[in-house]
């Protein structure tokens, strides 16, 4: 059970508990119920009762209130479900290309471009007001450090690009400014989503949930650390997918050797999947930067707890030990079929200088025959 579930269970649990003591006639008949949401200070000087002949509450108050009980049952659950959604900030993640010409787009955007806090080349982070065609709130005279009045984008030079604050309808606005500047561009862009919810009334600076993360405070520095993570899972998820389908080329291959005994494979698309799988791997370590370390983690403690949170959510470690395993798997089956090519190359060769040699020996041979009948 999820955290929707224990809220809306408790929510309910009380709600029934509440009903039971309105229709036990054993229990007192107080026509109050109080709020199972939010327990307030009690007044204890309104406890005492009044001094009085009449009764404490007339018979049909209870009529009236148990009526009324299923209209504070969808109030207590409204209440909760907008608790839930208060202050929550969409993170959006795509991976749409194999690189991104940072300079280029810097240039072109350099009034939305905010400076960077660390040393690291490989990102660039634009804060918008919004689309031209919608009225932003910081137009209106909202306040300017309230990061949820603007749209942020985080592009890394790798491919990925990390919207936050940008609903469904702006997404292809903000991609269509990486675009124009990317290489190699994917016939199939891979997303994720994700959520972060800021309460500044949080004890710890952080705490983490399902398919969302609770911060204390949203900084610059906190969207570049959970951008970094997310832009690294999204562009793992790209180049396992390379090689699980190198694998199953192997795979298949194996399959045909075990029915046939022997396999055809040119060996130029041989030397093509040894540079592919070299490639991804250099992809993942240099470009990506799966083991690099974050300068804004390491000046900060709160920021580390961030990072370290996060990719242990999303497993990039682990992630990363598959991919390796799996590149392995494919060296593996390279090497032994360079071996295999490469003895097939010597058997040809052996057989060549066979045949030579069996054409010299005839030569000789006539040659003999000739001089012994010319003698």
């Amino acid at each position: 059970m999820g955290r929707w579930g224990w809220r809306v269970y408790a929510a309910v649990s009380r709600i029934a508990s509440a009903s039971k003591s309105i229709n036990n006639p054993n229990l007192s008949r107080n026509p109050r119920i109080r709020s199972p949401v939010i327990s307030r200070p009690r007044n204890h000087f309104s406890s005492f009762r009044h001094f009085s002949a009449l009764p404490a509450s007339p018979p049909y108050v209870e009529e009236f209130d148990a009526s009324n009980h299923d209209f504070d049952a969808n109030k207590i659950l409204e209440e909760l479900f907008e608790d839930d959604e208060a202050g929550k900030i969409s993170v959006r993640a795509f991976f749409l290309c194999t690189s991104v010409d940072l300079k280029s787009m810097q240039a072109e955007n350099s009034k939305y471009v905010i400076p960077p806090t660390s040393r690291s080349t490989n990102s660039i982070v634009l804060r918008f007001c919004g689309p031209p065609w919608e009225t932003c709130c910081c137009q209106q005279g909202a306040a300017g450090n309230d990061m949820r009045c603007y749209r942020y984008m985080v592009v890394y030079q790798y491919g990925s690009a990390i919207l936050f604050n940008v609903e469904d309808h702006e997404v292809d606005f903000y991609l269509q400014t990486v675009r124009r500047h990317a290489s190699g561009l994917l016939t199939e862009m891979r997303k994720d989503d994700y959520a972060i919810k800021e309460k500044p009334l949080l004890v710890e600076d952080m705490q983490g949930g399902l398919n969302h993360i609770v911060l204390k405070n949203l900084d610059m520095d906190s969207i570049r650390i959970i951008g970094s993570v997310l832009g690294q899972s999204i562009a793992l998820d790209y180049f396992v997918s390379q090689v699980d389908g190198m694998v199953e080329e192997f795979a298949q291959i194996n399959r045909a050797m075990q029915k046939t005994g022997t396999f055809t494979m040119d060996r130029k698309k041989l030397f093509q999947l040894v540079g592919k799988a070299n490639s991804n791997l250099a992809d993942v370590i240099l470009k990506v930067g799966i083991f690099d370390r974050s300068e804004i983690a390491w000046r900060d403690a709160k920021y580390a707890q961030i990072l370290d949170y996060l990719r242990e959510e999303y497993e990039v470690a682990q992630r990363f030990g598959n991919l390796d395993f799996k590149l392995k798997f494919v060296e593996h089956n390279i090497h032994f079929l360079q071996e295999v090519l490469q003895n097939r190359k010597s058997d040809l060769l052996e057989w060549c200088i066979i045949i030579l040699l069996a054409i010299e020996n005839i030569i000789s041979i006539c040659e003999i025959v000739r001089e012994s009948i010319g003698s």
